[in-house]
């Protein structure tokens, strides 16, 4: 499994613009997913697809926030930095800006 561990990263969206935390954890050999995003409740994430391709992660998730609507996610880790993406109906892409690990 890569990229375990918690991580920090900027975002910028016409609803939210700061730090966003994100902890990837294995959860009984399955990835799984926390985010923090200061002053925002966020909803439960149903993960339907992941896969690895080297230090990159995909998945395809969804939320109650946005019922039966498919949100893309890639990031890829380089040691202790990563980059990526949310592809969000409705919203487009999310760029993740200096991207982090704060924790193993």
């Amino acid at each position: 499994m890569i990229g375990l561990g918690k991580w920090a990263c900027s975002v910028n969206t016409m609803f939210f613009s700061g730090d966003v935390k994100i902890r990837v954890f294995d959860n009984n050999g399955s990835y799984g997913f926390e985010l923090d995003i200061p002053d925002v409740q966020v909803p439960d994430i149903d993960i339907k697809e992941i896969k690895e391709d080297g230090d990159t992660l995909e998945a395809v998730v969804q939320t109650s926030l946005l019922p039966g609507k498919d949100i893309e996610l890639t990031i890829n880790f380089d040691g202790d930095e990563f980059d990526g993406f949310l592809k969000i109906p409705f919203l487009g892409k999310v760029k993740f800006k200096d991207g982090h690990r704060i924790a193993e």
